[in-house]
């Protein structure tokens, strides 16, 4: 920990056989060692730690899903964090465990001067014999980065433990490997995968200075489709972390031109893209984006739409206009028609908004409507896909530019300033790194007594 304690994870089991996780740690250089005085749940297991923010996390694995815990006193209570790592969080459900998106190491850095979490995540392989990808991870915990595969398992060597290791601006991957013949260890410098997350995170970066330039929020801010290409089929994410499917349309300034009947851009989110989940959002989220209507449709035609819930219950939230010039919302599958009207070549700002389990519809910042929908709990959303133009329906001419993706609610003031976007005076932010890295020569060998030390009680 900054703090120089060292933890480590265990599992412990209770005398009637049940495993739980805990931790055990040293505040003395390890002269002495401490055990928790909390644990998780009973079976859960295969836990790893790391700090974030001065909070201890933990990731298990529970008997239907992988769950986060958090603990603010060394281990004496471990609380469940929904809103962190939601990206780690897989219901049986939704995934066949034993190919579940396990993730297999998770450390804590700072790089580009941006504290950050490193893991690394196990995807799923059909078929008995094919390899199993390894996915390297970065995130602050707001938005997150596929680096790519760093690994993989095959039927001849299974891979039993890994953990990362940043070093002296060095990042390494330990790895064990073995079949029923024995194991072997290996570590391995991945230098090629670092400057790739240097470079994500000086983009991060970047955008969040310009669009705080202009008085945009980027608290809670998770991606960004404007003035970035749009080409292949796809419009580019400008945080990089998850492109939209674009069908029959044109690039114009900071968005797209949807003119053809079937003209679309849709947006899976929270669904992964090939057994990788890139963006996950839970129960708090605010999608804003400009829109400009080139002509009144001959039906209700949608202009925004939602789809979320999880696989079993989907339910929908969205605005559509109608040929009269009118707004209609669509709320828990609900269609109303409101009492404003649109003007055609006229740019305004819409937004879907989710609190909780209370679903918004907003334009121009004032709200439309509202509507409860009957979300199970507070876990990470399995399904969150969003669409604008055609979805079902055919498109009527329209034109969508500066979407915004947030992590939580905005209020109607934050709407209005994505809207005007106003360049503010530049203002002096201090800058400066005061964490402290241990060298390898330190380090690695408590690596290698945690991992032997968890190959034991297996």
């Amino acid at each position: 920990m900054e703090d120089g304690t060292l933890v480590f994870p265990l599992m412990a089991k209770s005398g009637n056989g049940v495993v739980y996780s805990m931790i055990i740690y040293s505040t003395d250089n390890g002269s002495t060692w401490s055990l928790s005085e909390g644990a998780s749940p009973a079976k859960c297991v295969n836990p790893r730690v790391t700090e974030w923010e001065g909070s201890l996390l933990m990731i298990v694995d529970c008997e239907d899903e992988q769950k986060v815990y958090e603990s603010r006193d060394m281990g004496t209570a471990w609380t469940e964090a929904v809103g962190t790592l939601p990206g780690v969080w897989v219901k049986s459900q939704s995934f066949f465990w034993d190919l579940s998106l396990h993730v297999d190491a998770l450390i804590t850095a700072t790089i580009e001067g941006r504290r950050v979490m490193l893991y690394t995540q196990r995807g799923n392989s059909s078929g008995k014999n094919k390899a199993n990808p390894l996915h390297l991870w970065v995130t602050d915990n707001n938005r997150s980065f596929s680096v790519g595969p760093v690994g993989m398992d095959n039927a001849g060597k299974e891979e039993l433990a890994s953990t990362l290791l940043y070093s002296d601006g060095k990042l390494h991957l330990l790895q064990r490997r073995g079949n029923g013949e024995g194991s072997a260890i290996s570590l391995s410098r991945l230098t090629e995968e670092l400057k790739e997350i240097e470079s994500v995170l000086s983009t991060w970066a970047q955008k969040d200075a310009f669009f705080s330039s202009f008085s945009i929020p980027t608290a809670g801010l998770v991606a960004v489709f404007s003035n970035a290409s749009a080409n292949n089929g796809t419009w580019n994410d400008e945080y990089l972390c998850l492109n939209a499917t674009v069908t029959n349309a044109t690039k114009v300034e900071d968005g797209l031109q949807l003119t053809e009947p079937d003209s679309g851009v849709i947006w899976p989110v929270n669904i992964p893209d090939d057994n990788v989940r890139h963006i996950s959002l839970s129960h708090n989220f605010t999608l804003v984006a400009s829109v400009t209507i080139e002509k009144a449709p001959s039906n209700n035609t949608p202009l925004l739409g939602a789809m979320l819930g999880d696989n079993n219950s989907p339910h929908t939230m969205g605005i559509l206009y109608t040929a009269d010039r009118r707004w209609m919302t669509m709320l828990n599958d609900k269609k109303t028609t409101k009492s404003g009207t649109w003007e055609a070549g006229k740019e305004y700002q819409v937004a879907l908004m989710l609190q909780g389990n209370k679903s918004f519809v907003y334009v121009d910042g004032k709200s439309l409507g509202e509507e409860e929908l009957p979300l199970k709990s507070e876990r990470p959303l399995e399904l969150v896909s969003f669409c604008f133009g055609a979805c079902g329906i055919q498109n009527s001419p329209v034109t969508v530019a500066n979407v915004f993706l947030y992590n939580r609610p905005l209020n109607s003031t934050e709407m209005t300033a994505i809207k005007d976007r106003k360049p503010e005076d530049k203002k002096e932010k201090g800058s400066g790194d005061g964490s402290t890295r241990e060298g390898m020569s330190r380090v690695l060998p408590l690596l290698l007594l945690g991992m032997w030390g968890i190959a034991a009680i297996y």
